[in-house]
């Protein structure tokens, strides 16, 4: 593991690869932090430790057994109306993906029933099914990011290490990222619009057609950017929304 910090290759390696483990990672980041947003306050720091914990084991666990990830790509059987063969990696991927979009849509759905919809979700969730769904979307997110893992660099410590880097500074942004998410409604309902994207995204994936995430990683950066802008414009036009009743009220007195 050392002799990451002796080779100036295996250095760039390991730094690229954690920048782009970080990257993969945001959609588990923002996923988790939508299911704790579920369980009462006290109880989602942990959650949310607990989830990345799950994913970071998972990755070290998957990447402890390349021989059984280089055999899931082989086709278990073929789809005769696509004329499509289907491995074990692209069952996981539709699968996930299936999940994904149905968990985004239902979540858009309560947050769109307003009180009621966020009451009935909070009768629903438990600290034992939160964590059962982000175990579930944990192997989605963890497949996908070690295999390109695999793709960029051939050498086992660099790889572990990159994964263990980035879940660290996961842990960091997971917080701050889960109560902005959390303290605006907008930006949630942004983030499960993407999840959406992206649970579509997998399911095409699955099906033999690749679609680059730098498209979509563009996309809600853009996006995000954006949302940010209304975030500060709608504070700076609440002092005069403050005022707008008065300013009403006293307009005829000076007509008079």
């Amino acid at each position: 593991m050392l002799e990451i910090f002796t080779s100036p290759e295996l250095l760039i390696a390991f730094f690229t690869l954690t920048a782009l483990e970080l990257v993969l990672g945001i959609d588990n980041i923002i996923f988790i932090s939508i299911l704790v947003d579920k369980l009462p306050p006290e109880r989602r720091p942990f959650a949310r430790r607990l989830g990345l914990f799950l994913a970071m084991f998972m990755r070290l666990g998957l990447l402890a057994a390349l021989s059984f990830l280089a055999g899931m790509t082989a086709p278990l059987f073929t789809l005769p109306v696509l004329e499509q063969p289907i491995s074990g990696r692209d069952l996981i991927l539709i699968l996930g993906g299936l999940f994904l979009v149905w968990k985004s849509v239902g979540e858009v759905h309560q947050l769109m029933e307003g009180e009621e919809g966020e009451a009935s979700s909070a009768v629903k969730a438990t600290f034992a099914a939160v964590i059962t769904q982000i175990i579930l979307i944990d192997l989605v997110f963890s497949l996908d990011s070690i295999i390109t893992a695999i793709g960029m660099v051939n050498n086992l410590p660099v790889m572990m290490a990159a994964v263990i880097a980035s879940v660290g500074l996961m842990m960091f942004f997971a917080g701050p990222i889960g109560d902005f998410v959390s303290r605006h409604p907008t930006v949630k309902m942004l983030a499960l619009s993407f999840l959406m994207v992206v649970g579509v995204v997998l399911i095409v994936d699955g099906f033999g057609h690749h679609v680059p995430k730098g498209y979509i990683y563009f996309a809600m950066a853009f996006s995000v950017t954006v949302e940010m802008l209304n975030i500060r414009m709608r504070k700076k036009a609440r002092p005069v929304a403050l005022h707008e009743p008065y300013v009403r009220e006293s307009a005829p007195a000076e007509g008079r």
